[in-house]
């Protein structure tokens, strides 16, 4: 009963010293969700106004000049961008990404040769390997959790390249897209050919003194960049938001198991008082009745 008693009270210990890890991470990353968060919503606004530019330019070339970026063409190819994590821990947030990249994968009638799929995060870096998909980067693209455009700007101008290049014919984005602090949804994002621009068409009549086929070559590139970057911080206030909700599950759990524990060892402490007492007892009993 002793090395019964001693069993359980390492347990509680040690399940103690896991909660304690696991809800310092739950702060942790409480804090980050916030920066992330506010992050990301500032950077919608610019991405507004970048939209609109890029739409009204668009607009402005249409029957005159149609980027490489824009054309349409046969899909032979396709390009998959899937922005993971570095780290786990992190709830399904990871395993959501590899089941829609998955389904949206399996409607196209392309063989798995044809099918390239580069990484943002070590995770689904890994997963490429694992299920022996083509890619065109030997590493993943780490990035940090206070993102910086210039991570980025490389994985941009290698998917810009290789697009032009005609290395692949659709370029699709599968990421965590931001709800709320509780709710991440996958979302599936074609990026090029670039289509349906959001953004509201000035009705301001600009000359372009470079011409629009040159204001096109430069800010079209950038606007691909620009997409990727905002797809990836509204990824990172996603992986904030399910660590944090992982992390505070799992302190649930281990609070939950150190009570059940304690009842668990203070019925067995009771158990063994009791019989100690039982012995007492019947030993003075036995010496009261000589």
């Amino acid at each position: 009963m002793a090395n019964s008693l001693r069993e359980v009270k390492t347990r509680i210990d040690s399940t103690k010293s896991t909660a304690q890890i696991t809800k310092a991470m739950h702060m942790v990353s409480q804090s980050k969700v916030k920066k992330a968060e506010k992050l990301y919503l500032d950077y919608q606004s610019f991405m507004n106004n970048i939209s609109s530019m890029v739409a009204s330019v668009v607009s402005k070339s249409k029957g005159d000049y149609e980027h490489p970026l824009m054309q349409d063409r046969k899909t032979t190819k396709v390009c998959y961008l899937i922005v993971t994590s570095d780290r786990g821990l992190a709830g399904a947030y990871n395993s959501n990404i590899f089941k829609a990249l998955e389904a949206h994968a399996a409607k196209h009638t392309l063989p798995k040769e044809n099918i390239y799929v580069a990484s943002i995060g070590r995770k689904g870096y890994s997963y490429i390997k694992r299920n022996n998909f083509k890619t065109f980067f030997d590493h993943p693209t780490l990035v940090r959790d206070d993102v910086m455009f210039l991570d980025i700007v490389p994985l941009a101008e290698a998917i810009i390249k290789d697009y032009l290049a005609h290395k692949f014919d659709k370029l699709v984005i599968v990421y965590n897209h931001f709800v709320n602090s509780l709710t991440q949804q996958p979302e599936i994002m074609q990026l090029l050919p670039i289509k349906n621009i959001k953004g509201e068409v000035s009705e301001i009549d600009y000359e372009y003194e470079s011409g629009i086929q040159n204001t096109l070559d430069l800010m079209l590139p950038q606007y691909v960049e620009d997409m990727i970057y905002g797809v990836i911080l509204d990824a990172k206030s996603c992986e904030h938001c399910a660590r944090m909700n992982a992390m505070r599950s799992a302190t649930d759990n281990a609070n939950e198991v150190i009570d059940k524990l304690q009842l668990l060892y203070n019925r067995a402490r009771q158990n063994v008082i009791t019989n100690e007492l039982i012995d007492i007892i019947g030993g003075a009993n036995a010496i009261g009745g000589k």
